[in-house]
């Protein structure tokens, strides 16, 4: 029997007197992650029995809107891609993908 090979990613959230974010750690030894600050998070995990998505969306304080704003269009392309790698649906892909380049014009976040 093989053995099965476990993978832990680790996420430490600092909360002030008011349980708001001030700090978030994360680590991911298998990715060479140790301890490294972030400043906003997006997980999302599918209850496969619910058939829903659970997820946790944080950010400390301190977070700049503007680094927010580009934070979440980079995630959207994430997403755009990762649509594709999971479904090879290009015409949805495309879709996806013209409304992250609208988000983007929109944000003005082009230099």
């Amino acid at each position: 029997m093989t053995k099965l090979h476990t993978s832990e990613i680790k996420l430490i959230v600092g909360l002030d007197e008011n349980r708001v974010p001030e700090k978030l750690n994360w680590s991911a030894q298998d990715g060479g992650i140790d301890n490294e600050e972030a400043k906003a998070m997006l997980l999302s995990v599918w209850d496969s029995k619910k058939k829903e998505s659970l997820k946790i969306d944080l950010w400390t304080k301190d977070m700049p809107v503007d680094e927010m704003k580009i934070f979440f269009h980079q995630t959207l392309v994430s997403l755009s891609d990762t649509f594709m790698k999971a479904t090879h649906d290009e015409k949805m892909t495309a879709t996806m993908k013209d409304f992250c380049n609208y988000f983007e014009e929109k944000l003005e976040l082009k230099k």
